[in-house]
């Protein structure tokens, strides 16, 4: 165990030293038009990685700040919602030419007003198929912005992301304080009316000031049912020219998350299912205290790019947390191959124990054990 450690201690040392310092250094923006304080900006000369952007200080929040967390029912959703836009504007707004700032141009009055208007209406007090017919499909509209810096040091908007984010399962009441009716909204219906509602929302923003001319990117967001274990996940996007009115062609997305255990995972993707059943049998064999485990994976085009594996249980030291920890250690080095990125979460009732990662193409995991 002892020759273990020191070589986990040695990665953990490795990584440190190699990590940017975040912050050490500031690369200073003049104040442009869209600086509402006057300040000048800066922007952090390093960031955590290549695929990252860097974003301007002092932050901005959004204008429509807090709307998404009163608009979707899933935690997992808002933070999916949330990275997903981020990570899919890299294809058009280049991380290492551009800068990110949460939206600044719909306000949160804007949104609502928006989603209210987007949806269909029903009268209060209709009959139940009244409602069936006529979903509310739209649930919030997310706003990124993507600024470029000029030779002047001044910023200027190059980019804007929008996601819509439409249900998958629609509930409502006919009356107040009455029973909840669920209906649930096939996904060829859900993307048709999505992308209606985009070419809508292209031409609203088309009109508002300093957006007539500016590159957007559309993603359509297809949310899970309220109390889901996974995120549900975007279906589709578009990329609209700077100057352009209509939206032409989608291109569509195929993700995919995945809960662990599941009859899903069985159904969809078997050997994967397999790999983590059995890494769940194996430490049952030798952990009394074991419980069992909740995995997520998150396939693209059908292949899985990130496992993450929370496991709950209850120890009695901190020797027993080293001891599975270095257990588990072996078993992501035995049974997982290194095609994807995995994380495995060690807790106990009350705190985060220990974490085990590995990227995709490494050969050894990364261990953290926390105090």
């Amino acid at each position: 165990m002892k020759k273990l450690t020191i070589g986990l201690i040695s990665i953990l040392l490795l990584l440190t030293s190699c990590a940017p310092k975040i912050g050490e250094e500031e690369d200073e923006l003049m104040p442009n038009e869209e600086e509402p304080t006057g300040q000048p900006s800066i922007v952090p000369t390093y960031k955590l990685s290549d695929e990252d952007y860097r974003v301007i200080l002092p932050y901005r929040t959004s204008e429509a700040r807090g709307v998404i967390t009163n608009q979707l029912a899933n935690r997992l959703d808002i933070d999916e919602m949330e990275e997903g836009l981020m990570r899919h504007s890299k294809e058009y707004f280049d991380p290492n030419k551009v800068y990110f700032e949460e939206g600044q141009y719909l306000t949160d009055e804007t949104v609502y007003t928006w989603i209210d208007e987007l949806n269909p209406v029903v009268e209060k007090g209709s009959e139940v198929e009244e409602y069936r017919e006529n979903p509310r499909y739209l649930s919030h509209i997310l706003e990124q912005n993507f600024l470029k810096r000029n030779d002047d040091n001044t910023v200027d908007l190059v980019g804007l992301s929008i996601g819509l984010a439409l249900k998958s399962q629609y509930r409502f009441q006919t009356e107040v304080g009455g029973p909840y009716f669920y209906e649930d909204i096939k996904q060829a219906d859900m993307l048709k009316k999505g992308q209606e509602i985009a070419q809508k929302v292209l031409e609203r923003i088309r009109g508002m000031e300093g957006l007539a001319d500016v590159p957007v990117m559309f993603a359509i967001y297809r949310e899970e049912e309220v109390g889901s274990a996974v995120p549900g996940n975007f279906v589709a996007k578009t990329y609209v020219q700077d100057g352009d009115l209509s939206i032409d062609e989608w291109e569509a997305v195929k993700e995919d998350y995945i809960l662990f255990p599941s009859s899903e995972a069985e159904k969809k993707y078997f050997d994967d299912a397999q790999i983590v059943k059995t890494f769940g049998i194996d430490i049952a064999e030798f952990f009394p205290n074991y419980v069992g485990y909740i995995g997520e994976g998150f396939y693209v085009n059908e292949e899985l790019q990130k496992l993450t594996i929370e496991v709950p249980i209850e120890f009695k030291g901190k020797g027993e947390v080293i001891g599975f920890s270095q257990y588990t250690y072996g078993l992501v080095k035995d049974k997982f191959p290194n095609k994807y990125d995995i994380e495995i979460k060690i807790s106990s009732s009350d705190k985060l124990e220990g974490l085990i990662y590995r990227e995709s193409g490494e050969e050894n995991p990364t261990v953290h054990i926390f105090d």
